[in-house]
């Protein structure tokens, strides 16, 4: 091999580890803009009435920074095996879709329009599963979870709306 292609192999790997730092920082981004003008959540979950399944309003916290870490990992496995197709499309348009979210429930207090925009959400993240699936296996799979949460997340929504309407 000469010292010119270990170069290049090498300049690879940086972008391949600078690029899983830009996945980290969009959902970063996604989670900050969806904390934006929002303060007393916890305040606030916990004066609504709510569904004795109901969560306490200190899981949440946890939840997310292990989804927020599962979501950037799978978008950036699906960037190494297909670059910005689809499936990263998918996955920018379920993270937007995140990040709207919270400042439509607990900033706006719009409880049945935050259903209705979590809907749209879970089928964003349905699409960026299956799609993703295409791609690259465990990408599909570390979204999961995700999924699943926000499915969750949709049925304590839609709760807490007809509870408090």
């Amino acid at each position: 091999m000469t010292i010119s292609g270990s170069i290049r192999r090498a300049g690879r790997g940086a972008r391949r580890w600078w690029a899983l730092l830009g996945f980290g920082a969009a959902v970063t981004a996604a989670a900050a803009v969806g904390g934006l003008g929002v303060r007393g959540t916890s305040e606030e979950y916990a004066g609504l009435a709510q569904p004795s399944w109901a969560p306490p309003s200190w899981l949440f916290g946890p939840v997310w920074t292990v989804l927020y870490g599962l979501i950037a990992v799978a978008g950036w496995l699906v960037w190494q095996r297909a670059g910005w197709g689809p499936a990263l499309w998918a996955w920018v348009v379920q993270l937007a879709l995140n990040a709207i979210w919270t400042p439509l429930f607990f900033a706006a207090g719009r409880y049945g329009l935050a259903f209705a925009e979590i809907v749209l959400m879970w089928l964003a993240v349905g699409a960026t599963v299956a799609l993703s699936g295409r791609v690259s296996r465990p990408a599909a799979g570390l979204l999961a979870p995700y999924w699943a949460w926000v499915t969750f997340a949709a049925a304590l929504n839609f709760t807490i709306w007809r509870l408090n309407s």
